[in-house]
């Protein structure tokens, strides 16, 4: 058990879907908090002002306006203060390119926003039991794509 609440980040431009992710948070049974953001603009912001704490996991949209979730995972990727960090792409996209990229530019693993309520509960629950720092070692294309 966490000794504090897990610190999620969620980056998603889409209104319902980040409503849809809280709600779907609230069922996980975890501690946590989330903070949401727009656009990858205002997430870079956040990450970027050393007075505001690491999370434990990022959840990026591919798709937003102003700063693409490529483009926020490339600058995480590139701070030596943020590199560390999870990053869950979190996107409708099921583009092979899209999963390539996201994995080739260092993203820990890729969701396919579900649909169904049940199934984002399920993924959610997934992702946050994840031990990342030995699974990283092993990390491959397969085990890459989370779905349920």
């Amino acid at each position: 058990m966490r000794p504090s609440p897990l610190h999620i980040l969620l980056a998603d431009d889409d209104e319902d879907d980040r409503l849809f992710f809280k709600e779907a948070f609230e069922e996980v049974k975890v501690q946590h908090s989330i903070t949401p953001f727009i656009n990858g603009v205002k997430l870079m912001d956040y990450l970027n002002d050393q007075h505001n704490p690491l999370p434990d996991m990022i959840f990026l949209d591919l798709n937003m306006p102003m700063k693409s979730g490529m483009e926020c995972l490339r600058e995480i990727r590139k701070n030596k203060r943020l590199k560390n960090l999870s990053v869950a792409i979190y996107s409708t996209s099921s583009s092979d390119l899209d999963i390539e990229e996201t994995f080739v530019a260092g993203a820990n693993v890729y969701i396919k926003k579900p649909n169904d309520f049940g199934d984002l509960k399920k993924v959610l629950s997934h992702v946050v039991h994840i031990n990342w720092q030995y699974i990283l070692d092993g990390l491959n294309k397969d085990s890459f794509i989370l779905s349920v």
